[in-house]
């Protein structure tokens, strides 16, 4: 997302920093993985001669660069954030402990959850459903560049427009599915064996309090 082909964009990081915002104005407690795939893409790392291994821990740090720089436009919006990490490294975030965490949302702060699951071969998506089910989060908002789940990766080939199983990632029918799927279905046992109700949307093309409903929430 954003003008830039890598990097970070600061105008993706206002856009989030906006959306965030309205959120959390909701008193909505706000718990949010984030990946690298703007900075380090692991999945492309062996056609560098990069072992998997090594790959998926430069990706980790990669998530930890863009979770500081979303920390840091959160509080220039007066939005309390707190960046945890499943890989420490104490001098710019606090480790990853679930109890923390809950505890900082229930203070009304942002948890940004870095570093994946601190181990390689698994994404940050999967990251997110096991957060997402140890904090017992009420759903699983996941925001991309496409808006849904489908058998082949849309951002890397055309075939995927023709196979998209279903938006609201019905989880029962994608563990079904013998292909490819660009959402692991690790995640989606995660998410389903928990009663979570994930809702995946396009972020380049919505608004998230408006697509998922929280702008009509009444606290």
């Amino acid at each position: 997302m954003g003008s830039l082909s890598s990097g970070i964009d600061n105008r993706v990081l206002e856009y989030f920093t906006q959306e965030i915002k309205q959120i959390h104005r909701l008193q909505v407690e706000i718990a949010i993985v984030v990946g690298g795939g703007n900075i380090f893409r692991g999945r492309t790392a062996g056609d560098r001669g990069i072992s998997r291994v090594t790959a998926d821990n430069m990706g980790m740090l990669a998530t930890v660069i863009n979770a500081l720089a979303l920390q840091d436009f959160l509080e220039n919006a007066d939005i309390p954030t707190r960046v945890q990490t499943a890989i420490e490294m104490r001098a710019v975030a606090e480790p990853y402990i679930r109890r923390r965490a809950i505890r900082h949302l229930e203070k009304g702060r942002v948890v940004i959850m870095a570093a994946g699951t601190g181990n390689p071969y698994f994404t940050t998506d999967t990251a997110a459903a096991l957060r997402a089910a140890e904090i017992k989060a009420d759903a699983v908002i996941k925001a991309t560049k496409v808006d849904g789940v489908y058998e082949s990766c849309l951002l890397y080939t055309s075939d995927a427009a023709d196979d998209l199983l279903c938006v609201d990632l019905g989880g029962r029918r994608i563990i079904k599915k013998k292909k490819r799927i660009d959402t692991p279905l690790t995640n989606v046992t995660t998410i389903t064996n928990r009663n979570l109700p994930p809702v995946h949307i396009s972020i380049t093309s919505v608004h998230i309090c408006k697509t998922t409903g929280l702008n009509n929430l009444r606290m």
